[in-house]
């Protein structure tokens, strides 16, 4: 090999060097933005499955005039813990069963269907921007409990 070759060789191994320096910072952003998008679907998808979980058993659950909070208490803890009991680790990160809605229709009497829905969730993104879920995910199901009155 002559002299040269091997010097055109060397600023062909800088360029790529130079064009991958480039090219990297683009790259790795594509990357995580995948990934933080992915994993938000993910954890959408979670909240929706502890819903459906926890209007199931609304719909299906005893309502007591007498002890309306027991009622919520029971409905959170199945969104949250997938528990009536409760739990200490929930289902999802960061949900709470504060977070947890539980709507009867009407408000007063007989319940004819439940909502069950999460508020003040924050799914997060990749430039630490945050999307604060209002009233998402909602599930309403006719309501088939048992209804105690006073």
């Amino acid at each position: 090999m002559n002299a040269s070759h091997k010097t055109h060789r060397r600023r062909e191994e800088g360029s790529a060097l130079i064009e991958f320096s480039l090219l990297l910072p683009i790259l790795v952003s594509l990357f995580l933005g995948t990934w933080f998008l992915g994993y938000s679907n993910y954890i959408y998808a979670e909240l929706e499955e502890a819903v459906r979980s926890g209007a199931r058993y609304a719909s299906h659950g005893v309502y007591k005039v007498s002890d309306p909070t027991a009622y919520q208490t029971a409905v959170s803890n199945v969104v949250v813990y997938g528990d009536p009991a409760g739990g200490t680790t929930p289902l999802v990160p960061n949900l709470a069963p504060s977070m947890v809605k539980v709507t009867r229709t009407p408000s007063t009497g007989a319940p004819v269907a439940v909502t069950v829905s999460i508020s003040g969730f924050q799914l997060w993104g990749p430039f630490g921007n945050t999307v604060l879920l209002g009233n998402k995910p909602s599930l309403k199901f006719p309501f088939m409990g048992y209804y105690v009155p006073l």
